[in-house]
């Protein structure tokens, strides 16, 4: 007899008229109890009963009692699978352990009792639920001793059922223990059992009841209307229970989908870092795709007028194609305007039939690249705001109708990350804002001490001038001329500043009128030498060399403003290279719409860490207080305004100090090119 054969499916093939019934864990320890109590109430009765666990575990739970109603019968039989120290034994009752990998008893849950008197038989298979395996998993009760487990099974009185069940068990018993030949052979004879076959079938009936008939006259227990109702009370109560564990265990979904967002907020705030919304979206559309068992969950930004929007988080099943990165059509869309209109979900039973996608277009064709047959949209609303889009989509052959609880869960999740982005963009905007007053506060440190070196100190050298020419009529006029010269120079000096300031305020106002031209860069690169050296004396320049070639296309800019770039880059290398140093400036196509021109120096250099705010407005690089080099700090902050407002870049390299410098800017090429 092959060892992984069903004790219920022999049964029932022997007793066709036999239907099997649903009962839960606790219904079948309650069974099981009764039996066993009937067993123990008795005086003089010798039952053969056997039992069968499906584990050693459940087993151990049991032995006391077994112990006690081995003292009322020496036919007592145990069967279960071995985990530690179960075994085959006769001790104060017979154990018999089964082989867990091979035997179809692992599943299964027997007892059965024949006595002179009366016979109860419970014979019963574990049912897969994959429900309760779910709810078990997400709720912190184990699942091999939850008491919603169902099985399937005989629970009767009968006494010919009752001699089936127990022959058959007996022989699984002389498989494991062959050496219980004698002992079995016993109980056979004592209670009249046969080996079953259909063709015995008949004659073991009438030799059954024969022997019931002969014990007729003593007096029965019929516990069954007792048992009977103890049952149908303990499967109603346990069916509340189960639907008690679905509700309990959707809570426990949606709390911990909340949590998980939350847990997203408080990773950004507790390391001080801006929150990310991005990071909130994919940790919601991946634990949200999870909990409701969809072909594919997608979240994406969204507002009411936006004519499309990029899929940017997925989750999808292993046989369903990605859509991440791609379009989804809004503007004509009727279902997403619907949704912008109403402020509630849309559901579509069937995307293949619906009136709406069919009319559209643009909507079929994306339905059809979706490969979506059910369709559920919901709005991620903050205070009737738009901010994206959750839906699910089921890609199989038929149709699917989301459960409430899915849905009360999406939205549950809509809510809180709607409130969630708002709270990580407010957060992102206080950063911002944080950073735009620390760097308002670095500037106006960086005007007053400005102010107070490169205005005062002019004013004081010409007033100091003005008063020794006025108090000193007799001064040679050689000195004279030196007082003269020097309230010039601070007074040209005390000008440009000024006129940096308003440079730089009218750039960034934007009230600057820009006159674009087609130029050669070769002519805006003299005129700037030439400035520069009008204002400088020759003998304190450094060497400039120009490396420009002659095919190079014109540029489109306004040439006032670009000769004012490379005059303030010059005047900046000028100032932080000696004399016998070498400026280089150099030009070649960036690309087939911009030039790059360098004005490198071999100066005093930029530390690597610097590179960036060089271009602030006050930078100074020795300090205001400190400097060797006059400037008002202005100058990058004005070249960096007027690359960025014809479309260019400006950046510097520098290797260190004392290794020189590189700025770089782009300029737009002219489109007419054959001006040139």
């Amino acid at each position: 007899m092959s060892i992984k054969t069903s004790v219920l499916s022999e049964l029932l093939q022997a007793v066709p008229q036999l239907r099997a019934q649903i009962y839960f864990k606790s219904s079948l320890t309650a069974l099981s109890h009764a039996m066993e109590d009937q067993v123990l109430a008795a005086t003089v009765e010798n039952p053969l009963l056997i039992a069968s666990f499906q584990r050693e575990s459940f087993y151990r739970q049991e032995a006391n009692r077994y112990r006690r109603l081995a003292r009322q019968s020496n036919q007592v039989y145990v069967l279960a699978a071995a985990e530690t120290d179960f075994s085959n034994a006769s001790e104060d009752y017979e154990t018999i352990a089964f082989d867990p990998q091979q035997d179809a008893l692992r599943h299964e849950w027997h007892l059965v009792v024949i006595a002179r008197h009366y016979t109860t038989c419970l014979v019963c298979r574990e049912r897969q639920n994959p429900a309760l395996e779910l709810y078990s998993a997400e709720l912190p009760v184990s699942f091999d001793m939850d008491p919603a487990r169902q099985f399937e099974g005989i629970w009767t009185s009968d006494r010919e059922v009752s001699h089936i069940a127990a022959d058959i068990l007996l022989q699984r018993i002389l498989v494991y223990r062959p050496e219980l030949q004698t002992k079995v052979s016993q109980a056979q004879r004592y209670f009249g059992l046969f080996r079953f076959s259909r063709s015995a079938a008949s004659s073991a009936k009438s030799t059954r009841q024969a022997i019931a008939k002969q014990h007729s006259s003593s007096e029965q227990v019929d516990s069954d209307p007792f048992v009977q109702r103890l049952v149908t009370y303990l499967q109603a109560s346990q069916y509340k229970l189960l639907k008690a564990y679905g509700s309990i265990a959707l809570q426990e979904r949606k709390e911990r989908l909340v949590n998980s967002i939350t847990a997203a907020i408080r990773r950004g705030s507790d390391t001080g870092q801006p929150l990310h919304p991005q990071e909130i979206l994919k940790v919601a559309v991946q634990q949200l795709g999870q909990a409701v068992y969809a072909s594919r969950c997608i979240i994406y930004r969204a507002q009411s007028t936006d004519a499309t929007a990029t899929i940017s988080h997925e989750f999808v099943s292993s046989l369903v194609s990605l859509l991440s990165e791609q379009t989804v059509p809004l503007q004509h869309n009727p279902l997403f305007q619907t949704v912008v209109q109403q402020q509630e979900r849309v559901y579509v039973a069937d995307a293949q039939t619906n009136e709406q996608i069919s009319k559209s277009q643009v909507l079929a064709a994306f339905v059809e690249q979706a490969a979506i047959r059910s369709w559920l949209i919901v709005p991620i609303l903050y205070q009737g705001k738009l901010l994206g889009i959750i839906e699910l989509h089921h890609c199989g052959a038929t149709t699917y109708q989301w459960q409430k609880d899915d849905v009360a869960l999406v939205e549950a999740i809509a809510t809180q990350v709607g409130a969630t982005l708002i709270q990580a963009e407010a957060y992102t905007n206080l950063e911002d804002l944080n950073q735009q007053l620390e760097a308002l506060d670095r500037t106006r440190s960086n005007l007053i001490a400005i102010t107070g070196h490169e205005l005062r100190t002019p004013l004081s050298t010409i007033q100091v001038c003005l008063e020794s020419l006025a108090s000193e009529p007799d001064m040679p006029l050689e000195l004279q001329q030196v007082m003269l010269n020097t309230a010039l120079a601070d007074s040209e000096r005390m000008r440009k500043l000024i006129q940096d300031f308003l440079t730089l305020s009218n750039l960034e106002s934007g009230r600057i009128q820009w006159h674009l031209e087609s130029l050669p860069l070769e002519e805006c690169i003299s005129l700037a030498i030439s400035r520069i050296r009008t204002r400088t004396i020759a003998k304190d320049l450094p060497e400039i060399v120009i490396q420009v070639p002659e095919t190079l296309p014109l540029v489109r800019v306004d040439g006032d403003w670009l000769v004012e770039v490379i005059s303030k880059l010059l005047d900046n290398a000028c100032k932080f290279t000696p004399p016998n140093g070498q400026i280089t400036i150099a030009a070649h196509c960036y690309d087939s719409q911009m030039l790059e021109v360098t004005v490198a120096d071999t100066g005093r250099g930029i530390e690597p860490k610097r590179l960036e705010v060089v271009f602030d407005r006050f930078y100074q690089e020795e300090g205001a207080l400190r400097r060797t080099a006059g400037g008002t700090g202005l100058g990058l902050a004005i070249c960096r305004q007027i690359v960025n407002n014809w479309g260019g870049q400006i950046w510097a390299k520098s290797a260190g100090k004392n290794q020189g410098s590189q700025f770089h800017f782009t300029v737009p090429i002219s489109e007419n090119r054959q001006e040139q």
